[in-house]
């Protein structure tokens, strides 16, 4: 796939359905409707819209009244009868269960990925590509993000509005503040300063380890890559040319200061065979200091699950990446997006079903998909939006992005949408915010690849836990390169530019 390395969405297109959602005047039958879109005022017969998505049970009793509502306000916008439903779902993985109801020919409206959609996109062609959609569209466009916008001209099948899915450590407030050298970790945090309130932090509250992560090493690798050198997927070689970044000398170097931090008991020794829901607890119970969560809703829920548990005072504060060679968390991978909202291209109301999309990002939409319902998972109190117990079982089924969500009605401080952790997620990653060159793999080398991979994950576990030293590096090279590497390595050099 050829990189695009500059990209702008055009804003010319001033009819069509998206018109009709702004609330602007509506397009005669004989307008022209975006380029791919069909002008939703060109028949009133009523839509019937199935959607496909994750965490909506077609049973469940508030999905339920929630396409209620939304089918309602669509109807309201269009000047047609939309009802929406969900195609009920067999158990099973999500991207497995997707996979078998869309090769039976069942193909909805609507429908989310969470993987598996590049089959369905390039080989099959039965998702629509979105740009002229997005082009057209008043709400969509306003709220999405440079790498959502990159995203979308290299891969135009899946729309996801969403904070990125970058993880940054975090630490209890009243922990950091007791210890000596935490002023200095957050002023100056080389991989020194780390290993020193590492150390501070393990022996003060005579922890198990001093940070935790869940089996691989993107966690840590997202506090420490940069500044080791590791600054995307693909980096320059002293020849000029391109080579994968775990092979490279900056990842031998991190390798040894990772292997460095396991032999102190600093990085926890049980992190080969922790799960999710183990590193989760270790963090909540106070046996580690540190753990990384994804920017936006996953802090929040971290944060108020630390506070619930251990009061006010053990609120959540995000440390800064690393600084070394570079500084900054893991880059944003712009080739595609990971997840997200297709349409079927087979579909007969490919306008409906983006003019959902585009309501619930509109302010309306908004305030319903992120807080729920007035007397329910809200009250309004003295002219503030007051969050309720309930709210906490609340989460957008649609866009969780929270840009340009500025309810006209302001939501009280003493119950914020996203605690002050979260929000300070979402700065500080945006002040170090930088793109990858990584780029989808062709199918003729996924095979290979997934055996480099498979070869660096062992290394990696070896190396860390003291079963082989690091200077054994230059045989994994070349072992990951006879693996097939260097295939990959050659073409990755005739494209990223």
């Amino acid at each position: 796939m050829k990189r695009i390395l500059a990209v702008v969405l055009s804003a010319v297109m001033v009819c069509g359905l998206f018109t009709a959602c702004s609330g602007q005047a509506a397009p005669s039958a004989s307008t022209p409707a975006a380029s791919g879109a069909v002008a939703s005022t060109a028949s009133k017969e009523p839509v019937e819209l199935k959607i496909m998505g994750k965490d909506m049970p077609a049973e469940d009793a508030v999905t339920i009244k929630l396409l209620k509502t939304i089918g309602e306000a669509v109807s309201k916008k269009l000047g047609r009868t939309v009802t929406l439903s969900m195609v009920p779902m067999q158990d099973g993985t999500y991207s497995e269960t997707m996979a078998l109801a869309l090769q039976s020919g069942s193909i909805p409206d609507l429908m989310y990925f969470q993987g598996g959609d590049y089959q369905f996109a390039i080989t099959q062609k039965i998702l629509e590509n979105l740009t002229s959609y997005i082009e057209g569209s008043t709400y969509i466009k306003s709220i999405m993000q440079p790498y959502n916008v990159a995203r979308i001209a290299q891969y135009p099948y899946l729309l996801w509005l969403s904070p990125d899915r970058i993880k940054v450590p975090l630490i209890r407030k009243d922990w950091l503040t007791q210890c000596t050298t935490g002023a200095a970790l957050q002023s100056n945090p080389t991989p020194d300063s780390y290993e020193a309130f590492f150390k501070e932090v393990k022996q003060k509250f005579k922890l198990k380890a001093a940070i935790t992560i869940p089996n691989d090493l993107s966690e840590i690798d997202s506090i420490f890559n940069l500044a080791f050198g590791v600054t995307q997927t693909w980096v320059k070689g002293t020849d000029g040319k391109y080579i994968y970044s775990k092979v490279s000398s900056g990842e031998k170097t991190k390798l040894a200061y990772y292997a460095k931090l396991y032999k102190e008991g600093l990085l926890d020794n049980t992190y080969l065979t922790q799960k999710w829901d183990t590193k989760e607890k270790a963090f909540y119970d106070g046996t580690v200091a540190v753990a990384a969560g994804t920017q936006g809703a996953v802090v929040k829920v971290y944060d108020n699950k630390m506070t619930a548990q251990n009061g006010a005072g053990a609120s959540l504060v995000v440390l800064p990446p690393a600084k070394g060679v570079a500084q900054g968390y893991t880059p944003s991978d712009v080739s595609k997006e990971s997840r997200g909202w297709a349409i079927s291209a087979d579909s007969k109301n490919k306008d409906v079903a983006f003019a959902v999309l585009e309501y619930m990002a509109s302010p309306e939409g908004q305030l319903l998909d992120k807080l729920g319902y007035q007397g329910e998972e809200y009250n309004i109190t003295d002219n503030k939006i007051v969050l309720t117990d309930k709210f906490a079982q609340w989460y957008p089924r649609f866009h969780e992005s929270i840009a340009k969500f500025n309810p006209t009605t302001p939501i009280s401080e003493k119950t914020p949408y996203y605690p002050a952790s979260a929000l300070s997620a979402l700065d500080i990653v945006s002040k170090y915010s930088t793109n990858d060159n990584t780029f989808v793999m062709p199918d003729q080398f996924t095979t290979n690849w997934d055996a480099c991979n498979a070869l660096y994950a062992e290394f990696t576990a070896d190396v860390i836990s003291g079963k082989k030293s690091i200077d054994t590096f230059d045989d994994f090279v070349s072992q990951w390169n006879k693996l097939g590497g260097k295939e990959v390595t050659d073409y990755a050099n005739t494209i990223i530019k």
